[in-house]
């Protein structure tokens, strides 16, 4: 027989009265009075689970399928057909069904049929996939992550793999986790042994060695996890994330826009294409607009202000201390949120943000206050994606190392390319996971990424 998944059945590209097999997980079991097994099986390909009909003549019906109860793993063979009391549904008719895993003790499985908060489904992040809205979160998840590269390849672009373990700071500033890198012996540190010669430090981003292949190779993306040592325990930060990081070589600001824009109209879309059922169970389980925000997105062009007329609009119309609002205040959460829930109702491209406030890298502008840089802001999550117009004179740049009481020696290599052959070009980084967190309504970026990783808190 034909091995399957639940999501081609749903999809119609298998007939009626087919004979197949499926594999999965027991979602409920019911008993009817005639003896007949009701059985809800998933297998992770699709939202839906497939019904399962088993009658009391199988050899192995009382001593096993009779038992079977919620989280055991099972594989059925049977017939494919339409169910008898609707025709609209589909069921299969069980000619052989074999038990692969028991769940040990039934009443103490954590992922039971009934609803559970997500606060209970992060203590056990090992099991929570199994549930409809973790599933469906790590479908859309996995088209988005495919969905970026597709474009990139289909585009001309690169993948250049940055590394995790670097000796910089590429945003000159934060908290940085440090590499044990000494060589143990016998479970004793050689400290007059240390690996690399230098402290090292997990990567807070790929951006400026990627920045190097976009200046030979013009076109560069790298897409990884890197990590930030903040003490930040909010529902929209992580110690350990995604982050898409893209550098185009001859491309200024305002182009680096168009491309954005581009990016996330296709990946968006790909995700109402392919996912659209997940996205019909969140919008009836977390947020009724989350489909028509998503085609809104797709069909509008991103609202675009100048920080100084970011400025403005809060000391105008926020409710707060005048005093607090002034041109060189970094915005807050409380201002993001503003900004784009309430005076926007919209995503928000934020331009040229004083240099005070970005790191060493960004343009100056002809101002001699602001750089060319953006930060687009999304409803109900904040800040997505952060990019600028790189700083490709290298007087500016030295300048503004200087400034920040940088190590001008540690970014000697990075400075070598504006002093061999030094071109305009630009680039931006897109958190992953807040990305996902607009697709699919969750308030907590916990709930988006499978094994989260927090401050004092590293488990599985």
């Amino acid at each position: 027989m034909k091995l399957t998944n639940i999501k081609d059945i749903f999809k119609n590209k298998i007939s009626i009265d087919s004979l197949i097999k499926i594999n999965g997980w027991v979602k409920n079991k019911r008993i009817s009075k005639s003896n007949l097994i009701f059985i809800d099986l998933y297998d992770g390909s699709f939202i839906n689970t497939l019904q399962i009909v088993s009658n009391n003549k199988l050899l192995n019906y009382y001593t096993e399928i009779i038992k079977l109860t919620t989280g055991c793993s099972i594989s059925v063979k049977g017939k494919l057909i339409k169910s008898f009391k609707d025709k609209e549904k589909l069921e299969l008719h069980v000619l052989e069904l074999n038990v692969l895993g028991w769940v040990k003790n039934p009443n103490f499985y954590p992922i039971s049929s009934k609803k559970h908060t997500m606060e209970h489904l992060r203590k056990f992040s090992h099991l929570r996939s199994r549930t409809n809205i973790i599933g469906a979160i790590s479908r859309i998840r996995s088209v988005v992550f495919q969905g970026f590269h597709n474009y990139f390849y289909k585009n001309g672009y690169y993948w250049v793999p940055s590394p995790i373990i670097t000796s910089i700071n590429s945003e000159g500033a934060g908290e940085m986790f440090s590499v044990l890198n000494e060589n143990f012996k016998e479970n004793n540190i050689d400290k007059n042994n240390n690996f690399f010669g230098k402290k090292v430090f997990l990567t807070v981003s790929g951006q400026l060695t990627i920045e190097s292949y976009a200046c030979s190779i013009s076109k560069v993306y790298t897409f990884g996890p890197i990590f930030r040592a903040e003490n930040s325990n909010t529902t929209r930060h992580l110690s350990e994330f995604w982050m898409l990081e893209v550098e185009l070589a001859f491309l200024n600001l305002n182009k680096i826009i168009h491309v954005i824009e581009k990016i996330l109209k296709y990946v968006i879309s790909l995700v109402l294409k392919n996912n659209y059922e997940d996205l019909l169970f969140l919008k009836k389980n977390i947020n009724e607009n989350i489909i028509f925000r998503l085609k809104k997105f797709v069909s509008s062009k991103i609202k675009k202000i100048n920080y100084v007329d970011a400025v403005k609009i809060l000391k105008e119309n926020y409710n707060f201390n005048d005093n607090s609002i002034f041109f060189g205040m970094d915005l807050n959460s409380d201002h993001e949120k503003f900004l784009v829930d309430k005076y926007f109702k919209a995503p928000l491209i934020i331009l040229n943000y004083p240099k005070e406030l970005k790191p060493f890298y960004m343009r100056i502008n002809d101002d001699n206050k602001t750089v060319s840089n953006l930060d687009i802001l999304f409803p109900g999550v904040g800040e997505i994606i952060g990019g600028s117009q790189r700083e490709e004179r290298i007087k500016y740049l030295e300048k503004r190392i200087l400034e920040l009481k940088l190590n001008k020696k540690h970014y000697k290599w990075y400075r070598d390319l504006r002093n061999y052959g030094t071109v305009p070009h630009s680039g931006f980084g897109l958190g992953l996971e807040r990305l996902i967190m607009y697709i699919t309504g969750i308030k907590n970026i916990k709930d988006v990424i499978p094994f989260p990783r927090t401050i004092k808190n590293a488990d599985f």
